[in-house]
């Protein structure tokens, strides 16, 4: 049996908050954390978890549906902790803020102004409210203003916090007719591997591998490596007043291609028979790197969580769903036979020492996530894979186009030079 999920859209804003209410809502945050240690610290005593709502909001100096809901997430990173073995038990005695968690039209309200701005109320204490206009980018005002008036999208928690030291609400936004179709309905899965200067995918359904596709981006790695000299000359002048608008602008640029590049990888799943797009799980990657000053440096800067994210939901406003497979060996398993070496792989170029395939490195392990992605996701055999489709690539130039793809052979899908999907003859 197969569920539908709901859609849900975060969109944050900067709050530009009237008079000096600005210190009102740092002390809610900061209540918001005694909240959650204690939350945590009841926890631990092995207090019944349905009594430990009431009993914190008798103390709290928080609204209490508000208190409710930081209660709610607090005790949701305790069972991330009996869930997963690898966590540290959350610490009751944490300091510094933490997010205000509310419901809407219970903690916080919003609602559009003749100026066509979003005003906000946000419940800080009881019967001491915050108020103001919320500042953002124009995509993400213009989905709250329909939000807020259309019968199809509903406006529903969110968390007031605080990032480098500036007030922002992060708003979720629930589509009341958007689903998300579940993964076991799916008859196409599109194995994607994320490297440091491209991204390989191979679509793998009953029949065997579809298509494979390789999307070059150098230009990140590039554009990284030219931003880290420019800050460390910064650093030996002693300029640091520039410090940050470099490390803002690098932010801006690697985050526009990454956008760019996501959108490319849904529209070239959206062309097979009910596609689910699976993703390597690297959030312990970069505890186990160890490859030397330089190379650390380069690997942990990698944006892999970030395409990932980018990728995953607007696949969700496709109705695409996403999963994720353990990473174990999928760029040494060999595709045909199953082989699992270091050795098998040299940078780009995979020959198997068992069977003598060879094949790009990347585009390989892309087939074998898709692989995994079947025998987690999927109530489906894995199809015998006698032969796979010859290897194509993009490759994006700086200004952010697309190149036509590399043919090798008489026709092909690919993408056009204007970056819309197409046929290559």
């Amino acid at each position: 049996m197969t569920t539908e999920q709901a859609l849900v859209k975060t969109v944050d804003f900067q709050l530009d908050i009237q008079s000096d209410n600005e210190s009102l809502l740092y002390d809610a945050t900061l209540e918001a954390r005694s909240v959650y240690n204690e939350t945590i610290r009841l926890a631990k005593q092995g207090v019944d978890w349905d009594a430990i709502p009431d009993r914190v909001a008798d103390d709290a100096d928080l609204v209490k549906n508000t208190t409710q809901r930081v209660v709610a997430k607090a005790l949701g990173a305790m069972e991330n902790y009996y869930e997963y073995n690898d966590f540290n038990q959350p610490s009751h005695t944490k300091n510094g803020t933490y997010p205000l968690r509310a419901n809407y039209e219970e903690g916080y309200n919003l609602s559009p102004t003749d100026d066509g701005d979003v005003a906000f109320r946000i419940s800080a204490k009881p019967y001491n409210h915050v108020k103001g206009v919320l500042k953002g980018s124009d995509a993400h005002l213009d989905l709250l203003k329909t939000a807020l008036k259309s019968d199809e999208w509903k406006t529903t928690t969110s968390e007031t916090l605080w990032c480098d030291g500036e007030p922002e609400l992060h708003v979720n936004i629930r589509n009341t007719e958007q689903t998300v179709r579940d993964k076991q309905d799916s008859r196409t899965v599109v194995g994607v591997d994320v490297n440091e200067d491209n991204v390989a995918l191979s679509a793998l359904s009953e029949g065997g591998v579809e298509d494979t596709l390789v999307i070059d981006f150098p230009e990140i790695k590039f554009e990284r490596h030219r931003y880290f000299t420019m800050r460390k000359r910064v650093q030996n002048a002693g300029k640091e007043s520039i410090h940050d608008t470099l490390e803002g602008r690098e932010e801006r640029f690697v985050r526009d291609r990454l956008h760019k590049v996501s959108r490319h990888i849904v529209e070239w799943s959206r062309q097979f028979e009910k596609p689910c797009i699976v993703f390597e799980d690297l959030k312990e990657m970069r505890d186990s790197i160890d490859y030397g000053t330089r190379m650390n440096r380069r690997l942990h800067h990698l944006p892999f969580r970030a395409l990932q994210y980018y990728t995953s939901y607007k696949a969700s406003f496709e109705s695409i769903p996403t999963g994720w497979i353990d990473p174990y060996k999928t760029s040494q398993r060999c595709p045909m036979c199953g082989h699992a070496e270091r050795a098998n792989r040299n940078k780009k170029r995979f020959k198997c020492r068992s069977c003598s395939h060879q094949d790009h490195s990347d585009r390989g392990a892309s087939v074998n996530i898709a692989v995994k992605g079947i025998k987690k996701h999927q109530d489906w055999n894995v199809p015998a894979l006698n032969s796979l489709p010859v290897v194509r690539k993009v490759r994006r130039r700086a200004s952010g186009a697309v190149d036509a793809p590399t043919v090798t052979h008489p026709t092909v899908r690919g993408y056009q030079a204007d970056g819309r999907m197409g046929v290559s003859d």
